[in-house]
């Protein structure tokens, strides 16, 4: 039907309105989404400049403009994750894995992540209860018809995740890192090692290595270099015939299992012989076969093969009684854990056990029952390494539930500065948020829309550096107007602990309105004046300054707190305790604290320091502070650099260029995507 000319023009005004507001109403979108990329843009900058509270506003103003954009959601809890709200970070991750597909590479990065925040943290490499450890890989002796090394019986874990293996077959000391790589063979002097065994090192990085056949201990610095030797063949006091197993206790003496004399040696640090474990005694009814040995807190454990027994002796050799351990096969070497825990070697066994209660339990198996370990030490990662001498390799356990869920990889920060030259900070840890230490190019595969970058650079790691900045935070309370020249000690004590490369960055006053002072001249600024001190003190405050000024610096950093030992009624006004300890250890800041006067530290101080892996250490010890500054630097953090040339245009800098990267190590493996904006041109 022919609509008349008067109706058809009737009809067409009666259509116009809604036309233009079709029109408003697209326009109006495309106004939101230009808004939304201009704020998700400005919010990606600022999270790679550190700026992560500007970061969250941007992130939540894009959302307005775009709401349930899974991108932006991401990014969010990104930023509220390095601002220490894990709570709000894991409800942002969770709505953006809704809205992916359920079975989408990004809904399932996102499930991985989940996962690993909602874990309790760990910063130890200790063995979880209940988790039984499996063989992910191996060091084997041979490759392609090559030897490597021979009859290995010690391993030595260090802290950067390679090993020193005592190879006794081959008459060396190799050291492996964590891909399986020989990086260094330590043969002795022009004579060579006779047989070495075991291998500790000293509080001062010093190595003592056995030699089961010269019947010598030998004396290796920090290098590896030779230096002397420790006892000699025979019998009497000092002698030594076919030492095997080696303990450094806390006081730095050296206990050595004299096995072809059925005793145990305790030398000093500069070889001189002190005693002999040995004989029957009222108590005690003398060694048939030591062999494993550990020291902690004044006491000394030895293992007796054949007698299934663990004897426990005190620093002067008196005997103090067994470790009632039920079901033991035939113990040999035994290591403490970093949590207390002793870690012994039960012919193919691998046993964890408490010596408060005597509990036992088997951690892992290598081989079968005819298989013969002869020790075993966690490394720095958090697997167990142990060598089986007949095997001539060595196994690597590591926990069930870590196969299962492989790397948790973190791309933290992208610097495109200098594009198309783009630099990418990683971090690698494990399922408890453990750093993986160690890694090396041949772990890293990044690439951009799906392709490898081309030539990737990967320097050197922060965790083979002795850089580390340090924040001091001093506490302006009431309570610290008498220890005003203690304050100037602690810091003086501070700064004479510094490694090579360590620097105090800043100094943070933490009064009612925290500043930071100047440092010239330092003792008036690390005094103040009465005015400076007062009981409404803002702890949080203060520690939120001082962290926040590590964040551009080096990749290893710590706050360090002088207290009285008071936190005061604000103390937690604006930031909670556990948003200050994420806060910390979700940026890999280290909090440590220095205790003024003789009050005991507040369980707020511990609590942070156990989450960051710090101690709290007396001003006036004996041994000081400085051990305590110099591990800053030691303390190993997961974090990886790598940098390579981009190949995507940039749309004069409005284009968003993802990244990606995937890390791989032994049979475990994780990754991370996110992306970056390039300069304005």
């Amino acid at each position: 039907m022919k609509l008349p000319k008067g109706a058809f023009i009737c009809l067409l005004f009666a259509l116009l309105p809604l036309l233009h507001a079709q029109e408003a109403e697209s326009a109006s979108t495309d106004m939101d989404a230009l808004r939304a990329a201009d704020e998700f843009r400005l919010g990606v900058l600022a999270y790679n400049r550190y700026a992560f509270n500007e970061a969250i506003l941007s992130f939540e103003r894009a959302l307005s403009y775009r709401p349930g954009e899974p991108r932006i959601l991401d990014w969010l809890g990104r930023a509220y994750y390095r601002s220490g709200m894990d709570g709000a970070a894991l409800r942002q991750w969770q709505a953006a894995a809704r809205i992916f597909d359920r079975f989408s590479p990004e809904a399932l990065l996102l499930g991985g992540r989940i996962e690993t925040i909602s874990n309790s943290r760990n910063l130890l490499p200790v063995a979880d209860d209940d988790i039984p450890y499996v063989e992910s890989g191996r060091y084997p002796g041979t490759y392609g018809g090559n030897t490597l090394f021979g009859q290995p019986s010690a391993v030595l874990p260090l802290e950067d995740g390679s090993v020193w293996v005592v190879a006794y077959g081959s008459n060396e000391v190799v050291r492996i890192d964590v891909n399986g790589i020989v990086h260094a063979r330590l043969r002795g002097p022009l004579n060579g090692f006779d047989r070495p065994y075991d291998l500790v090192r000293d509080q001062g990085g010093r190595f003592y290595l056995s030699e089961l056949r010269g019947c010598r201990i030998s004396v290796l610095n920090q290098r590896g270099e030779w230096q002397a030797y420790i006892g000699s063949r025979g019998r009497g006091e000092g002698n030594l015939l076919g030492p095997q197993n080696l303990a450094v206790d806390d006081e730095g003496y050296l206990w050595v299992v004299d096995y072809g004399n059925m005793r145990v040696s305790k030398f000093d640090p500069e070889g001189l012989f002190i005693l002999n474990i040995s004989g029957k005694t009222p108590f005690f009814s003398g060694f048939r076969s030591p062999t494993g040995i550990a020291c902690k807190e004044g006491r000394i454990y030895v293992a007796d093969q054949a007698a299934r027994r663990i004897y426990i002796f005190d620093s002067n050799g008196s005997y103090e009684g067994n470790l009632d351990v039920e079901g033991l096969l035939g113990p040999e070497s035994l290591r403490f854990l970093s949590d207390g825990r002793l870690l012994a070697v039960d012919a193919n066994r691998i046993l964890l056990i408490d010596t408060d209660s005597a509990l036992m339990r088997v951690l892992g198996m290598v081989g079968g029952e005819g298989a013969r370990i002869t020790g075993a030490d966690m490394d720095g990662n958090g697997n167990i390494l142990a060598t089986n001498f007949q095997g001539g390799e060595v196994s690597i356990l590591t926990r069930m539930d870590d196969m299962a869920s492989g790397l948790f990889v973190q791309i933290q920060r992208v610097s495109a500065e200098n594009f198309p030259r783009v630099t990418v900070e990683i971090q690698v840890q494990d399922r408890l948020r453990r750093p993986i230490v160690g890694l090396d190019a041949v772990n890293f595969l990044l690439s951009e829309e799906g392709v490898a970058v081309p030539a990737q650079t990967f320097y050197t790691p922060p965790d083979r550096l002795s850089d580390a900045d340090i924040s001091i935070l001093l506490e302006r309370s009431s309570a610290m107007l008498p220890f005003r020249n203690d304050l100037v000690s602690a810091v003086n004590d501070i700064q004479g602990g510094l490694s090579d490369g360590s620097r105090i960055v800043s100094l943070i006053s933490a009064g009612i309105q925290p500043v930071q002072e100047r440092a010239d001249p330092l003792r008036n600024a690390v005094r103040g004046n009465g005015a400076s001190y007062d009981p409404r003190w803002r702890f949080d405050m203060g520690l939120r300054l001082a962290a926040t000024g590590l964040l551009s610096g080096a990749k290893k950093r710590a706050v360090v707190f002088i207290s009285s030992g008071e936190m005061g009624e604000s103390a937690f006004e604006q930031y909670s305790l556990s948003e200050l300890a994420a806060y910390l250890s979700n940026n890999g800041i280290i909090f440590d604290t220095v205790l003024l006067g003789n009050k005991p530290a507040p369980e707020e101080l511990r609590y942070l320091c156990t989450e960051t892996g710090g101690q709290i250490l007396p001003l006036y010890r004996p041994e000081g502070i400085r051990e305590m500054i110099q591990s800053i630097a030691s303390k190993p953090n997961g974090i990886y650099i790598i940098g390579y040339q981009s190949r995507l245009p940039s749309d004069f800098g409005r284009a968003y260029l993802p990244v990606e990267t995937e890390v791989y190590l032994m049979e475990r493996s994780g990754r991370d995507r996110t992306g970056y904006f390039p300069p304005l041109e």
